[in-house]
C-alpha cells in the first residue's frame, strides 16, 4: 500500500509540473482543427440531410393542409349548394302538391255542381211531370164533373 501511494503521489507531482488540465502547447490548434472538422463533417453527413428531410416534411404537412383546407371549402360550398338545391326541391314539391290539391277541388267542385245541375234538373222534371199529371188529373175530373152535373141536372129535370 505503500508503494500504491508513492505512485500516487508522483502522478499528482508530475501532473502539477505539466501545467494541469490544458496544456497550452501544439495540441490546442491541432484539436480546434479536430472539432471544427468534425463539426463539418457533422453537419455535411448528418445535420443538412435531416434538415432537408424535415423541410420537406414540413412543406408536404403544409400542402396536404392546404389542400385538406381547400377540399373543406368546396365540400362546405357543394354542401350549401345541394342544401338550396334540396330547399328549392322542396318547393317545388310543395307547390306541386298545392297546385294539384287546388286541381282536385276544382274537379271535386265542377263534379258537384253538375250533379246539383242534374239534381235540379230531375226536380225541375218531376215538377214539370207532376204539373202535367195535376192538369190532367184537373181536367178529367172537370170532365168527370161535368157528366155528373149533366146526370144530376137529367136526375132533377127528370123526376
Amino acid at each position: 500500500m505503500y508503494i500504491l501511494l508513492s505512485l500516487l503521489n508522483q502522478i499528482s507531482n508530475d501532473i502539477e509540473n505539466k501545467g494541469g488540465l490544458f496544456d497550452f502547447n501544439a495540441t490546442l490548434p491541432l484539436m480546434a482543427l479536430q472539432f471544427l472538422a468534425l463539426t463539418l463533417t457533422l453537419n455535411i453527413l448528418f445535420y443538412k440531410p435531416i434538415g432537408n428531410i424535415l423541410d420537406d416534411r414540413e412543406e408536404y404537412i403544409r400542402n396536404s393542409l392546404t389542400s385538406a383546407s381547400a377540399s373543406l371549402v368546396k365540400a362546405n360550398e357543394l354542401t350549401k349548394k345541394y342544401e338550396l338545391e334540396l330547399a328549392e326541391s322542396r318547393k317545388e314539391a310543395q307547390n306541386i302538391i298545392k297546385d294539384a290539391q287546388q286541381e282536385a277541388q276544382l274537379i271535386v267542385s265542377d263534379k258537384i255542381k253538375g250533379a246539383q245541375k242534374d239534381a235540379e234538373k230531375l226536380l225541375i222534371d218531376a215538377y214539370n211531370e207532376l204539373n202535367i199529371q195535376k192538369e190532367q188529373a184537373l181536367k178529367s175530373l172537370e170532365v168527370q164533373v161535368d157528366i155528373l152535373s149533366d146526370q144530376i141536372t137529367k136526375k132533377l129535370l127528370d123526376s
